[in-house]
């Protein structure tokens, strides 16, 4: 067997394409591979990583190496009677649905791409649409492998070692390599759900919609127009769905049907173009009013559709802002973000509002709690950007709220430490290390 060994790469980024520095990595095959690679002295410290999702520096480690993990992609056991899968922690969400679709099973919950490992699922603890019902992925988490530099190699479960479960779950990656992972998938009756779509107004049309679709929907999320204002401000396309059980199990393809290839123009996106194209996504929504039969891929992967989309945003790239609020503060805090935002001129078009429900995250630095969660793409143009996120935070900060640290290229320490209080008791991995997490503890 041949050994991986670490090769310097200018092409490593983060989605978000603002992190520009040189990455030593290496891609092993086999996990026989990962305990010299974990030794190896030609890096002061190590960083496991999967597609490199993330839009920040949770996934890029400049200062030592990364271990780029898709290359353990395979399937080790799955009960189609149960739904219950173990597989190595390089494999995609999109092989996964490959795999378990036409049986009868999906993903527990599903962020908004499906081109993630589960090694990186786990590692940022994520969430979907259906928070209120099925809360994040952690909690649908077995048991993992973990290869640690300072115990070897062990399997990981809540009940043998809760304390590490603990901090792996939303531990970004540095607690130890996950290897594998064995994960409890959900039941569906088919591949297409029963969609339907309201456009609202105003903010205040959001709350009691969101309000009354939890008892009788799985699966809820909104648009919102960051651009509009005055009596506008705030308004919105509401998408509530639940899954159709008429067992007709069409897969999803992964050739996108349009691509982006080259970088967009620095200026492209801007107060007047991002207010254009709010105006008429708001327009074209609103016609499709009502309920239809969608396919699981459009309805939660729709920017899978448009390989390279985040080229769009030029050659500076995003930063992507996503923070959540408590339910006691959530509709005056989310009111004053978006009144900062609009007043700015940097409004997002792909701003995203949804609810958390109660069910409790398992891990120390999971995101997901009670409240609302909105998210939001800024094209990056150095400080103009950030004293506007500096704004946010502070708002944020007041409201109890807190950010998530897989969108993240900037919160400070202090915001990451309002954001994580029980931070001081994670099991970080000795030999592990990421850019994020110089940035926020040191």
């Amino acid at each position: 067997m041949i050994q991986s060994s670490f090769v310097a790469r200018d092409d490593a980024l983060s989605w978000g394409r603002v992190m520009r520095e040189r990455q030593k990595v290496a891609h092993p095959r086999f996990c026989d591979e990962l305990p010299s690679l974990l030794r190896d002295p030609s890096a002061a410290s190590k960083l496991p990583v999967g597609l490199l999702r993330s839009y920040g520096d949770s996934c890029l480690n400049g200062a030592g190496a990364l271990i780029e993990m898709c290359g353990l992609d395979r399937f080790m056991d799955f009960d189609a009677e149960t739904g219950v899968l173990r597989a190595e922690a390089g494999v995609s969400l999109s092989e996964l649905l490959r795999l378990s679709v036409p049986k009868g099973w999906f993903a527990p919950t599903t962020p908004g791409t499906r081109f993630v490992t589960l090694g990186g699922a786990l590692a940022n603890d994520v969430h979907g649409k259906n928070h209120h019902r099925a809360g994040s992925i952690g909690r649908h988490v077995r048991a993992f492998g973990l290869l640690r530099s300072d115990r070897g190699r062990q399997t990981v479960t809540p009940q043998n070692d809760p304390e590490l479960f603990a901090s792996t779950i939303g531990g970004l990656g540095l607690t130890g390599i996950v290897e594998w992972v064995e994960l409890q998938l959900a039941r569906i009756g088919g591949a297409f759900l029963d969609v339907e779509i309201i456009p609202y107004g105003k903010l205040e049309d959001f709350w009691p919609l969101a309000e009354e679709s939890v008892s009788d929907y799985e699966h809820t999320v909104a648009w919102i127009d960051c651009a509009s204002r005055g009596e506008k401000s705030g308004r919105g396309i509401f998408s509530r769905a639940n899954w159709i059980a008429d067992s007709a199990y069409d897969l999803h393809d992964d050739r996108s049907w349009k691509r982006v290839f080259i970088e967009a123009p620095g200026m492209a996106l801007n107060r007047l173009t991002v207010g254009a194209f709010n105006e008429a996504y708001h327009r074209a929504n609103s016609a499709k009013a009502g309920k239809s039969r969608q396919h699981y891929a459009p309805f939660f992967y729709p920017l899978d559709a448009i390989g390279g989309w985040n080229k769009l945003y030029g050659r500076r790239g995003m930063l992507q802002y996503q923070c959540v609020v408590p339910r006691e503060t959530q509709r005056d805090a989310i009111r004053a973000l978006l009144d900062v935002i609009a007043d700015s001129g940097q409004a997002s078009f792909l701003a995203v509002l949804k609810t958390f429900g109660d069910l409790p995250s398992p891990g120390l630095l999971s995101f997901p709690r009670p409240g609302a969660t909105l998210a939001l793409d800024f094209p990056f143009r150095g400080d103009t950007t950030l004293k506007l996120m500096a704004r946010l935070d502070a708002i944020v900060a007041d409201a109890g709220g807190a950010l998530y640290p897989a969108k993240d290229g900037r919160m400070s320490g202090d915001m990451f430490r309002r954001s994580f209080p029980k931070w001081g008791k994670f099991m970080k991995d000795p030999a592990l290390e990421s850019d994020f997490w110089r940035r926020v503890t040191q």
